[in-house]
């Protein structure tokens, strides 16, 4: 990446709950006598980062280490959203939209209780109200703009009716979209929750994104375009196998959030990174963007993909210029603020 790119990105695809920092869980690990087996935040690196390529079975365990450190305490949550936007200030990053289950955060008003949790206070909209307020504040610090995507999971189709309820109460604050997370064996046409969730949200004007195609077939992305109207795709690497619903969705412009690191290491790509779908997707000009997923997995920021991109697959300083454009074309700010954003970013590019 050249300078002036590097200084003005916009990240589409990044897990509140994926993108911690080490040195806060054992900070909360200490605080609330939870045992996660670690001594410091570099001993829990070591636990936590996948360094080569698993599954993604493999990958997502890995919440299991340090999320009870976190969940159900008020302070915590609140401190890793603000932790976050200074953290993406300090990769260049001007706009972003990082996505959460509030259920996973909460401690009570939810069935089952995540992480083996204790019943406590932290209703799921307590969360919602406590990550607006970490992200308003770093804001206000870091000069960062940030909104939430409110993530159903695929296991839990009991919760997706409260996730939609949420984002239509805090659409006008700081909620601007939908998400259906998770493993993607578990198909929508058989768990009526997220099928009813996404039609609610089609009716009120909620925006929706969907993670398909990630280690899923192309049948799950067709499933998430046709059936849950999604608006974009989070991943879709395997879109690729469907010519027909891949040139659908080039002539449709649906965006796909690509993370490049994240996908070899979860195994949803080939660990040859000249083979990557990425590769393709840019050759025919496709709607895409490039993000971190969870960094805190990955220990990775938006130069680790920009990177792998750039040395392995090809991307010039224009390609970027471009997929941070696409990202901001795609965001789910309302349009006045969209057309802000793409404005300012056309600015700084053309200063070179």
């Amino acid at each position: 990446m050249e300078s002036h790119v590097e200084e003005d990105l916009v990240e589409l695809h990044v897990h509140l709950d994926g993108a911690i920092r080490p040195e806060t869980v054992m900070y909360f690990a200490k605080k609330r006598g939870i045992c996660i087996g670690a001594e410091n935040a570099e001993h829990l690196l070591q636990q936590v980062v996948m360094k080569k390529p698993g599954t993604l079975t493999d990958f997502l365990n890995k919440f299991h280490i340090y999320m009870p450190t976190l969940a159900g305490d008020k302070e915590a949550v609140k401190r890793i959203a603000y932790e976050l936007v200074e953290a993406k200030s300090k990769e260049g990053v001007v706009y972003f939209e990082a996505r959460y289950s509030p259920h996973l955060l909460a401690n009570t008003a939810v069935h089952p209780i995540p992480w083996q949790q204790t019943k406590g206070d932290l209703t799921p909209e307590d969360v919602v109200n406590l990550v607006n307020q970490g992200f308003r504040e770093g804001e206000r610090d870091f000069n960062v703009k940030v909104r939430s995507i409110l993530c159903c999971m695929r296991h839990e189709p009991g919760w997706s009716a409260d996730i939609v309820e949420l984002c239509k109460k805090y659409k006008k604050d700081g909620v601007v979209a939908i998400d259906l997370a998770g493993d993607e064996s578990i198909n929508v046409t058989a768990n009526m929750g997220h099928r009813k969730a996404y039609e609610e949200a089609v009716k009120h004007g909620i925006h929706r994104t969907v993670h398909a195609g990630e280690v899923g077939p192309a049948s799950v992305v067709r499933e998430a375009y046709e059936v849950l109207k999604a608006e974009r795709i989070g991943h879709g690497y395997h879109t690729l196998d469907d010519k027909e619903l891949y040139r659908e969705l080039l002539d449709k412009r649906i965006h796909f959030e690509l993370c490049p690191w994240s996908s070899i290491i979860t195994g949803a790509c080939c660990p040859e990174s000249e083979k990557h779908p990425a590769i393709r997707f840019k050759k025919d000009n496709a709607n895409i963007s490039l993000s971190t997923d969870d960094p805190f997995i990955l220990k990775s920021t938006l130069e680790t993909d920009y990177r792998l991109a750039k040395w392995f697959m090809g991307f010039t300083e224009n390609d970027f210029k471009t997929v941070n454009l696409n990202a901001a074309r795609s965001s789910f700010l309302p349009n006045k603020e969209k057309e802000e954003l793409i404005k300012n970013l056309k600015e700084e590019y053309e200063k070179e």
